[in-house]
């Protein structure tokens, strides 16, 4: 297989498991919490690192914003080698009682995107593979028990965040996402918003492969509160940054089961 034009990799370059972040600088801080990180390419919004964690190898690849450029990373990556694709980002809640700072676990995404419809019609199902999403809610489950362990004996536990798990939509136009849009998808009991994960879980079912996807809650779009709106240096508010590094335990965490 030659190198692959966008991610430049190259087979026995990746893991069979790739955690996959929007954000190129998630890598880093994913990366933060494993040992041996190693660069392995970097062009565009594509930057590649390997790790350990635990006994479990894996790569982490960043995959920019949107349906398009997720799809390019999920198939240069498969063509290399990765299996398993676990999604951990950003998501804007469309329930009222979901907090910035809680986390949601798909279990499906509406394509409110462009790119899967280029693979295979709309009715055709967005869902993640039913051993990454146990895995997921196993790890945030295994996870809270242990904060409640904690705070029960005494020692401190910073935030309340919840772990939510169910259907969300992904759309391509995060500035054109009308009151009436939103209204329809918290109508019909979707929990979140993003940009990614209806083509990850498409394209991975297509192929064969197994994906999941968690994401933190940047800001509630019920609410009227988005990802910078609160804050005025950083993308991100505070909760959300500080509960990204739980996310992150928890994928890594789930990572060593699958």
């Amino acid at each position: 297989m030659a190198t692959q034009p966008h991610l430049l990799v190259d087979d026995g370059d990746v893991h069979d498991i790739a955690l996959i972040p929007g954000d190129p600088g998630r890598v880093d801080r994913i990366a933060g919490h494993c040992d041996d990180a190693e660069t392995i390419a970097q062009n565009r919004e594509y930057k590649v690192v390997n790790a350990t964690y635990g006994d479990r190898e894996l790569t982490v690849c960043s995959t920019g914003i949107g349906c398009p450029s997720a799809a390019i990373a999920v198939e240069e990556l498969s063509n290399v080698g990765v299996e398993t694709f676990v999604r951990v980002g950003t998501t804007g809640a469309l329930q009222a009682d979901v907090e910035i700072g809680d986390m949601v676990v798909a279990t499906g995404a509406a394509k409110n995107e462009g790119t899967s419809k280029r693979y295979e019609a709309v009715e055709y199902p967005a869902v993640p593979d039913y051993e990454v999403l146990s895995a997921l809610v196993d790890a945030a489950e295994r996870h809270a028990a242990q904060r409640a362990a904690e705070s029960a004996n005494g020692e401190a536990v910073s935030g309340d965040e919840e772990v939510h798990v169910g259907p969300i939509a992904s759309d391509d136009a995060y500035y054109a996402e009308s009151d009436d849009a939103v209204a329809d998808w918290e109508a019909a009991g979707l929990l979140s918003v993003e940009m990614e994960a209806a083509a990850v879980f498409s394209l991975t079912r297509r192929k064969g492969l197994r994906a999941g996807a968690i994401c933190t809650v940047d800001g509630n779009l019920v609410k009227g509160t988005q990802k910078g709106t609160d804050t005025e240096d950083d993308e991100l508010p505070e909760k959300a940054k500080n509960n990204v590094g739980r996310a992150i335990d928890i994928t890594l965490e789930a990572a060593t089961r699958l």
